[in-house]
């Protein structure tokens, strides 16, 4: 949660009880909102926007200026020749640009709740949906271990084991007790295509109330916009100029493993 104090007689700022000075505080990216703007280099390190007609607005050898300080420089995996390699592609002559309703970005909110009254950590993860002539953001998939625990990865060979005769149609079916004798084996006498639901499972928890909602404990984003990079930005609460929200992982992914990994994020 950011959570910002202003202290005019000073020049200091107070971010989630850390105090920094001014021109700290004017390079943070504090919001997402900011990160879109820098990230396209509609703005400058400092907050000044640029008007859409400016010449600074959108070019790409301000933004190959820019874009180091969006990413956390602690960080060897974000602070070497991957990110020049994702600098230079962002600033090439093709457009990759983020955009708030382009899609293939995704909020990841960690969140305590009660699981049968005992506390667990469940991950909701959510996106962006046009909605009339506005938008808002709707929960695509949720991460929660026990949910996990009921649909096990099973060997190939444990699989064969379990399936229905192809001709038990010519005897009415009588085997399909077979299905129902070992609970823990029913999904293998799904489709090959089946997915385990995890969202509508949330949901019938959250409806039966053995799932009670207590409290956010953190928030970071997936984005896939740009090409074949996937980055996650997290929020870094520390004094400096490179803090706020800034990018925490950087991959380079191939076209079927990006659209395999969305799958993961967006499963229908």
């Amino acid at each position: 949660m950011l959570i910002i104090f202003y202290h005019a007689d000073c020049q200091t700022y107070s971010i989630s009880n850390n105090i920094i000075d001014e021109s700290d505080f004017y390079m943070m990216t504090k919001q997402m909102s900011q990160f879109f703007s820098r990230f396209n280099n509609e703005e400058d390190q400092y907050g000044v926007k640029y008007q859409p007609d400016s010449p600074e607005y959108r070019d790409n050898k301000r933004r190959a200026e820019i874009l180091p300080i969006l990413f956390d420089s602690e960080n060897p995996r974000t602070n070497g020749k991957l990110r020049d390699m994702f600098i230079a592609d962002v600033t090439s002559d093709e457009e990759h640009y983020m955009e708030f309703l382009g899609g293939e970005w995704f909020a990841e909110v960690s969140a305590t709740f009660l699981w049968k009254n005992k506390p667990v950590s469940i991950s909701l993860i959510l996106t962006v949906e046009q909605e009339n002539l506005g938008s808002k953001w709707v929960l695509t998939n949720v991460i929660f271990t026990e949910f996990n625990k009921m649909f096990p990865s099973g060997e190939m060979a444990e699989r064969e084991k379990h399936f229905l005769h192809p001709m038990s149609h010519e005897l009415d079916f009588f085997n399909i007790h077979k299905a129902f004798r070992n609970p823990q084996y029913i999904e293998y006498y799904s489709s090959k295509n089946y997915y385990p639901d995890y969202l509508t499972l949330f949901f019938y928890e959250i409806k039966n109330g053995n799932l009670t909602f207590e409290n956010v404990d953190a928030v970071k984003f997936h984005i896939f916009q740009i090409g074949n990079w996937y980055f996650e930005v997290s929020w870094f609460n520390r004094t400096g100029h490179n803090a706020g929200w800034l990018i925490s992982n950087l991959i380079y992914l191939k076209d079927e493993e990006k659209t395999s990994l969305l799958k993961f994020y967006q499963p229908k």
